[in-house]
């Protein structure tokens, strides 16, 4: 019997942005045993500009993750490199909850000596820095860059690429060259569209966290293994109510 995977993008999809987001996994990504279901989270847009911004991301991760379990999913994949909501999940769930930042990062850890990250702009500079010291990573990462260029919740990167990609190139060769990276991480799964062009042009590895995210939920699922409950015990009462309403 066929496993099913919930990919929980934290902000809502709209029928022009679903096949954007759907595209960072293609055909050739996938397993015809895995069915994956695309689900974009709350009801508010928002660039996770601030603290503010990524509380109300945690809240929508959290309903919709909440809702996969109870919908007979195997595995809730966060599509999110701010990882929201990943710890509550993981105490409220008993199948596996994983993240694109979380399993970017410890397999870039894997890849080399120092990972850089590479991102938009600055203002997501605290979504980084909070899981990293989370994680223990800090002393991992060269540098975190980011090219300055307001992210579109719209098109992503569609119509941008002769600018963007080689400005990402070019922050993607300092860190490489100046800060001593030697794993580059992109820095946001609406990032995908960039990734096979800087795969084929610098000189280490690439991670699409995405993709990475989603194949160790492929791992989990195959080796039969979920978090701990001892690193994130279940709430004693549940209180779903206090996030679904």
């Amino acid at each position: 019997m066929g496993k099913r995977v919930k990919m929980i993008f934290p902000v809502p999809m709209s029928e022009a942005t679903r096949p954007m987001v759907e595209s960072q996994l293609p055909p050739e990504f996938r397993r015809p045993d895995i069915d994956v279901s695309f689900v974009g989270a709350g009801n508010t847009i928002t660039l996770a500009d601030s603290y503010y911004d990524m509380a109300i991301m945690e809240l929508a991760v959290i309903q919709a993750g909440i809702r996969a379990e109870e919908e007979g999913f195997d595995a809730v994949c966060i599509n999110t490199v701010s990882d929201s909501g990943l710890a509550a999940l993981r105490a409220r769930l008993s199948i596996p909850v994983l993240s694109p930042g979380q399993s970017a990062f410890h397999l870039a850890a894997m890849l080399g000596h120092k990972f850089s990250i590479l991102t938009m702009w600055e203002r997501w500079f605290p979504l980084y820095r909070k899981t990293l010291k989370e994680y223990g990573l800090e002393s991992r990462v060269a540098s975190i860059r980011a090219i300055d260029v307001r992210p579109d919740t719209q098109e992503l990167l569609t119509g941008k690429e002769d600018i963007v990609f080689a400005r990402l190139e070019e922050a993607a060769l300092k860190a490489i060259h100046e800060d001593g990276a030697d794993v580059i991480v992109l820095g946001s799964t609406t990032m995908h569209q960039s990734h096979a062009y800087l795969a084929s042009r610098l000189p280490v590895p690439v991670l699409n966290p995405g993709v990475v995210a989603y194949k160790m939920c492929e791992l989990f699922l195959d080796l039969g293994i979920a978090h701990s409950k001892k690193a994130f015990p279940a709430p004693e009462v549940v209180k779903d109510q206090a996030f679904l309403g």
